[in-house]
């Protein structure tokens, strides 16, 4: 989590960027890579919130790319062009997408105990999936992500099985489709809504210069 705040009009303190995405999400991978530079430069902090996608499709009536025609074709081609563009490594993934289920119970245990350090474990998940063709689907995947980064694997491992880490990614959805969030990425800057990766430039001149 990115430390710092900046004043809004009046002297009110700003409040922090929103920052939902799924770990199955290429396009929240690359925003990951991104969103905290951003908000640091404007002197913002960072709330990253990982939901399930399969959830919030129940409710908004979307697809996985891949399985819609024509669009997952471009997708293939769009994710691995933005891939180079941002010099964000990068591998198609063997299984795409997957259940983000595990990978957003060891962050949200984490964050409980240290925010910025579940932050990192966001972009370590990212990164063994989309970089490493690791299959974070797989509650050992993910313990061993978390492990190799100094989180302890026995502790996690028990905490995944907790009914109340296991029940905390439906919660979070829940209140992210409340919000009205219904894709990754998906940011909140101030109650402004912003959606993809190729918005994140729109949210850096909107905590630049405000409403537009």
């Amino acid at each position: 989590m990115v430390s710092g705040e900046s004043g809004q009009a009046g002297g009110a303190p700003a409040g922090p960027i929103e920052f939902y995405f799924d770990f199955s999400s290429p396009y929240g991978y690359f925003a990951a890579h991104r969103i905290d530079a951003i908000a640091k430069a404007h002197g913002r902090a960072v709330e990253w919130r990982p939901i399930l996608l399969g959830l919030v499709f129940e409710v908004s009536g979307g697809r996985p790319l891949p399985s819609i025609p024509m669009k997952g074709d471009y997708a293939r081609i769009d994710v691995a062009r933005t891939a180079r563009f941002h010099g964000i490594a990068w591998r198609q993934p063997s299984m795409f997408p997957i259940s983000g289920q595990a990978a957003c119970r060891a962050f949200y245990w984490l964050a409980a105990q240290d925010a910025q350090k579940a932050n990192r474990l966001a972009l370590a998940l990212f990164h063994a999936y989309f970089a490493d063709g690791r299959d974070i689907s797989s509650p050992q995947v993910s313990i061993d992500v978390a492990a190799e980064m100094g989180v302890p694997g026995p502790a996690l491992a028990e905490a995944l099985s907790d009914p109340a880490v296991k029940e905390r990614p439906r919660a979070e959805t829940q209140r992210a489709i409340e919000r009205g969030v219904f894709g990754s990425p998906y940011f909140i800057v101030d109650g402004e809504p912003f959606w993809g990766n190729d918005r994140l430039d729109q949210v850096a001149r909107w905590l630049s210069d405000g409403r537009f």
